[in-house]
């Protein structure tokens, strides 16, 4: 209760919630107010915006307000499932290798350097490109997530490690506890805070890359995303038409998620970090 106050108080918090909130709205709640099909033209290409089609249309004659609910929900899976698999593999090789130390802890250390020195977009760009056929959604998240777990493992891994000498945990090796149950039960706890936070910076990262390759046309075959708008239009020339609406609007919106999981983010360091609250 003192957290969630703590939270409401602080103007940051309340102001990226806000967006966070208002685009997860959109996403999921839209479709009772906006009928959404991407398939089904309803005007001419790149139509103005009108009292009929609120953002007009794209090169197809698509309406925008549906490609941007379809291709806002298909970024925010991506980003969740990407953050969720990147987050688990980085803090299982950082807990690990925290608490172990010695020589697994150098070799799980040299093995998450030698990825992280990788740019990473690069890795994504080749795999995405090498998969010709079936490049789902959900493919394309698990790459990313495959692809950007390292600098979660190195900042679990510094945690894990300053908390590998309390006094509770040597307890519980005394105690009989296995590696397992030490790591599960007396460190993790103390780092589910951190974790979280974790998490969020990896759906932006997740959301971000997935627009990156995306606008590479390297996205998905059988969905639309934010990403996959924005390379539409370029491939269309809608900026060069002045059609701002068939891209604009999405720019917008990737903008505003990942500015508000950073938000949130600085946030909760500030409120879980007494010195930084200081």
């Amino acid at each position: 209760m003192k957290l969630f106050t703590s939270l409401l108080r602080t103007p940051s918090f309340v102001l990226g919630f806000g967006l966070f909130f208002a685009t997860l709205l959109f996403a999921l709640l839209g479709p009772l107010f906006v009928h959404v099909d991407v398939s089904t033209r309803v005007g001419l290409a790149f139509t103005p915006p009108s009292r009929a089609h609120w953002l007009g249309t794209d090169h197809l004659g698509v309406d925008m307000v549906s490609l941007l609910i379809a291709g806002l929900r298909s970024s925010l899976y991506v980003g969740f499932l990407a953050g969720t698999v990147a987050t688990f593999v980085g803090t299982l090789i950082g807990l690990y290798g925290g608490y172990k130390g010695g020589l697994i802890d150098d070799v799980l250390t040299v093995g998450t350097n030698l990825f992280l020195v990788i740019p990473s977009l690069i890795v994504l760009i080749l795999l995405s490109s090498s998969i010709e056929n079936g490049r789902s959604l959900t493919l394309i998240a698990l790459i990313i997530g495959c692809t950007t777990w390292t600098w979660s493992a190195r900042a679990v891994r510094a945690q894990s490690s300053s908390l590998r000498g309390r006094d509770h945990v040597s307890l519980a090796r005394i105690n009989g506890y296995g590696t397992l149950g030490i790591v599960l039960l007396h460190i993790m706890p103390y780092l589910l805070s951190y974790i979280f936070m974790v998490f969020i910076l990896q759906t932006a990262t997740g959301i971000l890359s997935e627009a990156s390759i995306s606008m590479l046309g390297l996205g998905p075959y059988d969905s639309i995303s934010l990403g996959k708008i924005l390379n539409e239009a370029i491939r269309n020339e809608a900026l060069t038409d002045g059609a701002w609406w068939a891209f604009a609007p999405a720019m917008v919106l990737i903008t505003v998620i990942v500015f508000a999981l950073y938000i949130i983010n600085t946030s909760l360091e500030g409120v879980f970090n007494p010195r930084l609250r200081k």
